[in-house]
């Protein structure tokens, strides 16, 4: 498993749960000098996902895990027409990354959920002005409560099966039209190294989660596009999608990535 890691994340960063690129180098031993040595991330991969996130917290904007500030920017640039909104709540906000977005754009109170609490201490010191809610979002305690809701890289967390539960807790948590948006990455080629990097490491895991418990749930090429919108939809909400096209086109020229836009209906 550690070489399925070291060839995914050794070189270009990690692409996040969602396929977001980390878009940048690495070394591997610790990622960077403030980063978590391989030693701490083999503790936090035989851990559960919120121990382990636990353990990462203090270090996890010291590694690609994170998400680039530039995906953040572009998420913002392409939500900002579709504004102004009031109220704002980040999805599985681990370190509070997501929240540089709801705080461009909501004129109202944000808030962060996630089941981390090691991670929501990490946003707490980070953000003070925002609200934090501990919290499994596969049972969100809100209702009617907010215009914008994102989530950023968080959606491999979560198996297929889990997902219904998600989306109908982030539906309930809007007002009428309220929008829950978040970008997610193309498919990689199968001439890719990427392609054979990340299906190693989900293998691995599915290894790992077969042999060792606690589960670990962090699988990349479990929610392609095709399927996260069915399951929004069957959900409730109204699907589209904007291409990001400041992150770049894949050779064919389709965009590497696109903006999720899940609408709530208007009335009740």
């Amino acid at each position: 498993m550690l070489l399925v890691l070291r060839l995914a994340f050794g070189a270009v960063g990690d692409p996040g749960a969602d396929g977001l690129s980390g878009l940048g180098k690495y070394p591997w031993a610790v990622f960077s000098p403030q980063g978590p040595s391989v030693r701490e991330l083999v503790m936090q991969a035989l851990s559960s996902v919120e121990g382990g996130y636990d353990l990462l917290a203090p270090k996890f904007d010291h590694t690609p895990f994170r998400t680039p500030e530039g995906v953040l920017d572009v998420t913002a640039g392409a939500l900002r027409p579709l504004g102004p909104f009031g109220r704002g709540l980040d999805v599985c906000c681990g370190t509070g990354a997501g929240m540089r977005v709801l705080r461009s754009l909501c004129q109202g109170r944000i808030l962060g959920v996630d089941f981390s609490a090691g991670m929501l201490a990490q946003a707490r010191s980070a953000h003070p002005g925002a609200g934090w809610v501990r919290a499994d979002v596969r049972a969100l305690p809100f209702a009617g409560a907010f215009d914008l809701a994102v989530s950023f890289g968080a959606l491999g967390h979560f198996l297929p099966a889990e997902r219904p539960a998600l989306f109908t807790g982030v539906y309930r948590a809007l007002r009428p039209s309220g929008l829950f948006a978040f970008p997610v990455g193309a498919p990689q080629p199968v001439t890719s190294r990427w392609y054979w990097a990340l299906l190693g490491f989900d293998l691995a895991m599915r290894v790992r989660n077969a042999v060792w418990r606690p589960p670990f749930v962090m699988y990349y090429r479990t929610c392609p596009l095709h399927a996260v919108r069915s399951d929004l939809t069957a959900s409730g909400f109204t699907v589209t999608t904007l291409p990001l096209t400041a992150l770049g086109r894949r050779e064919d020229g389709s965009p590497r990535y696109r903006l999720v836009l899940a609408r709530r209906a208007s009335t009740p």
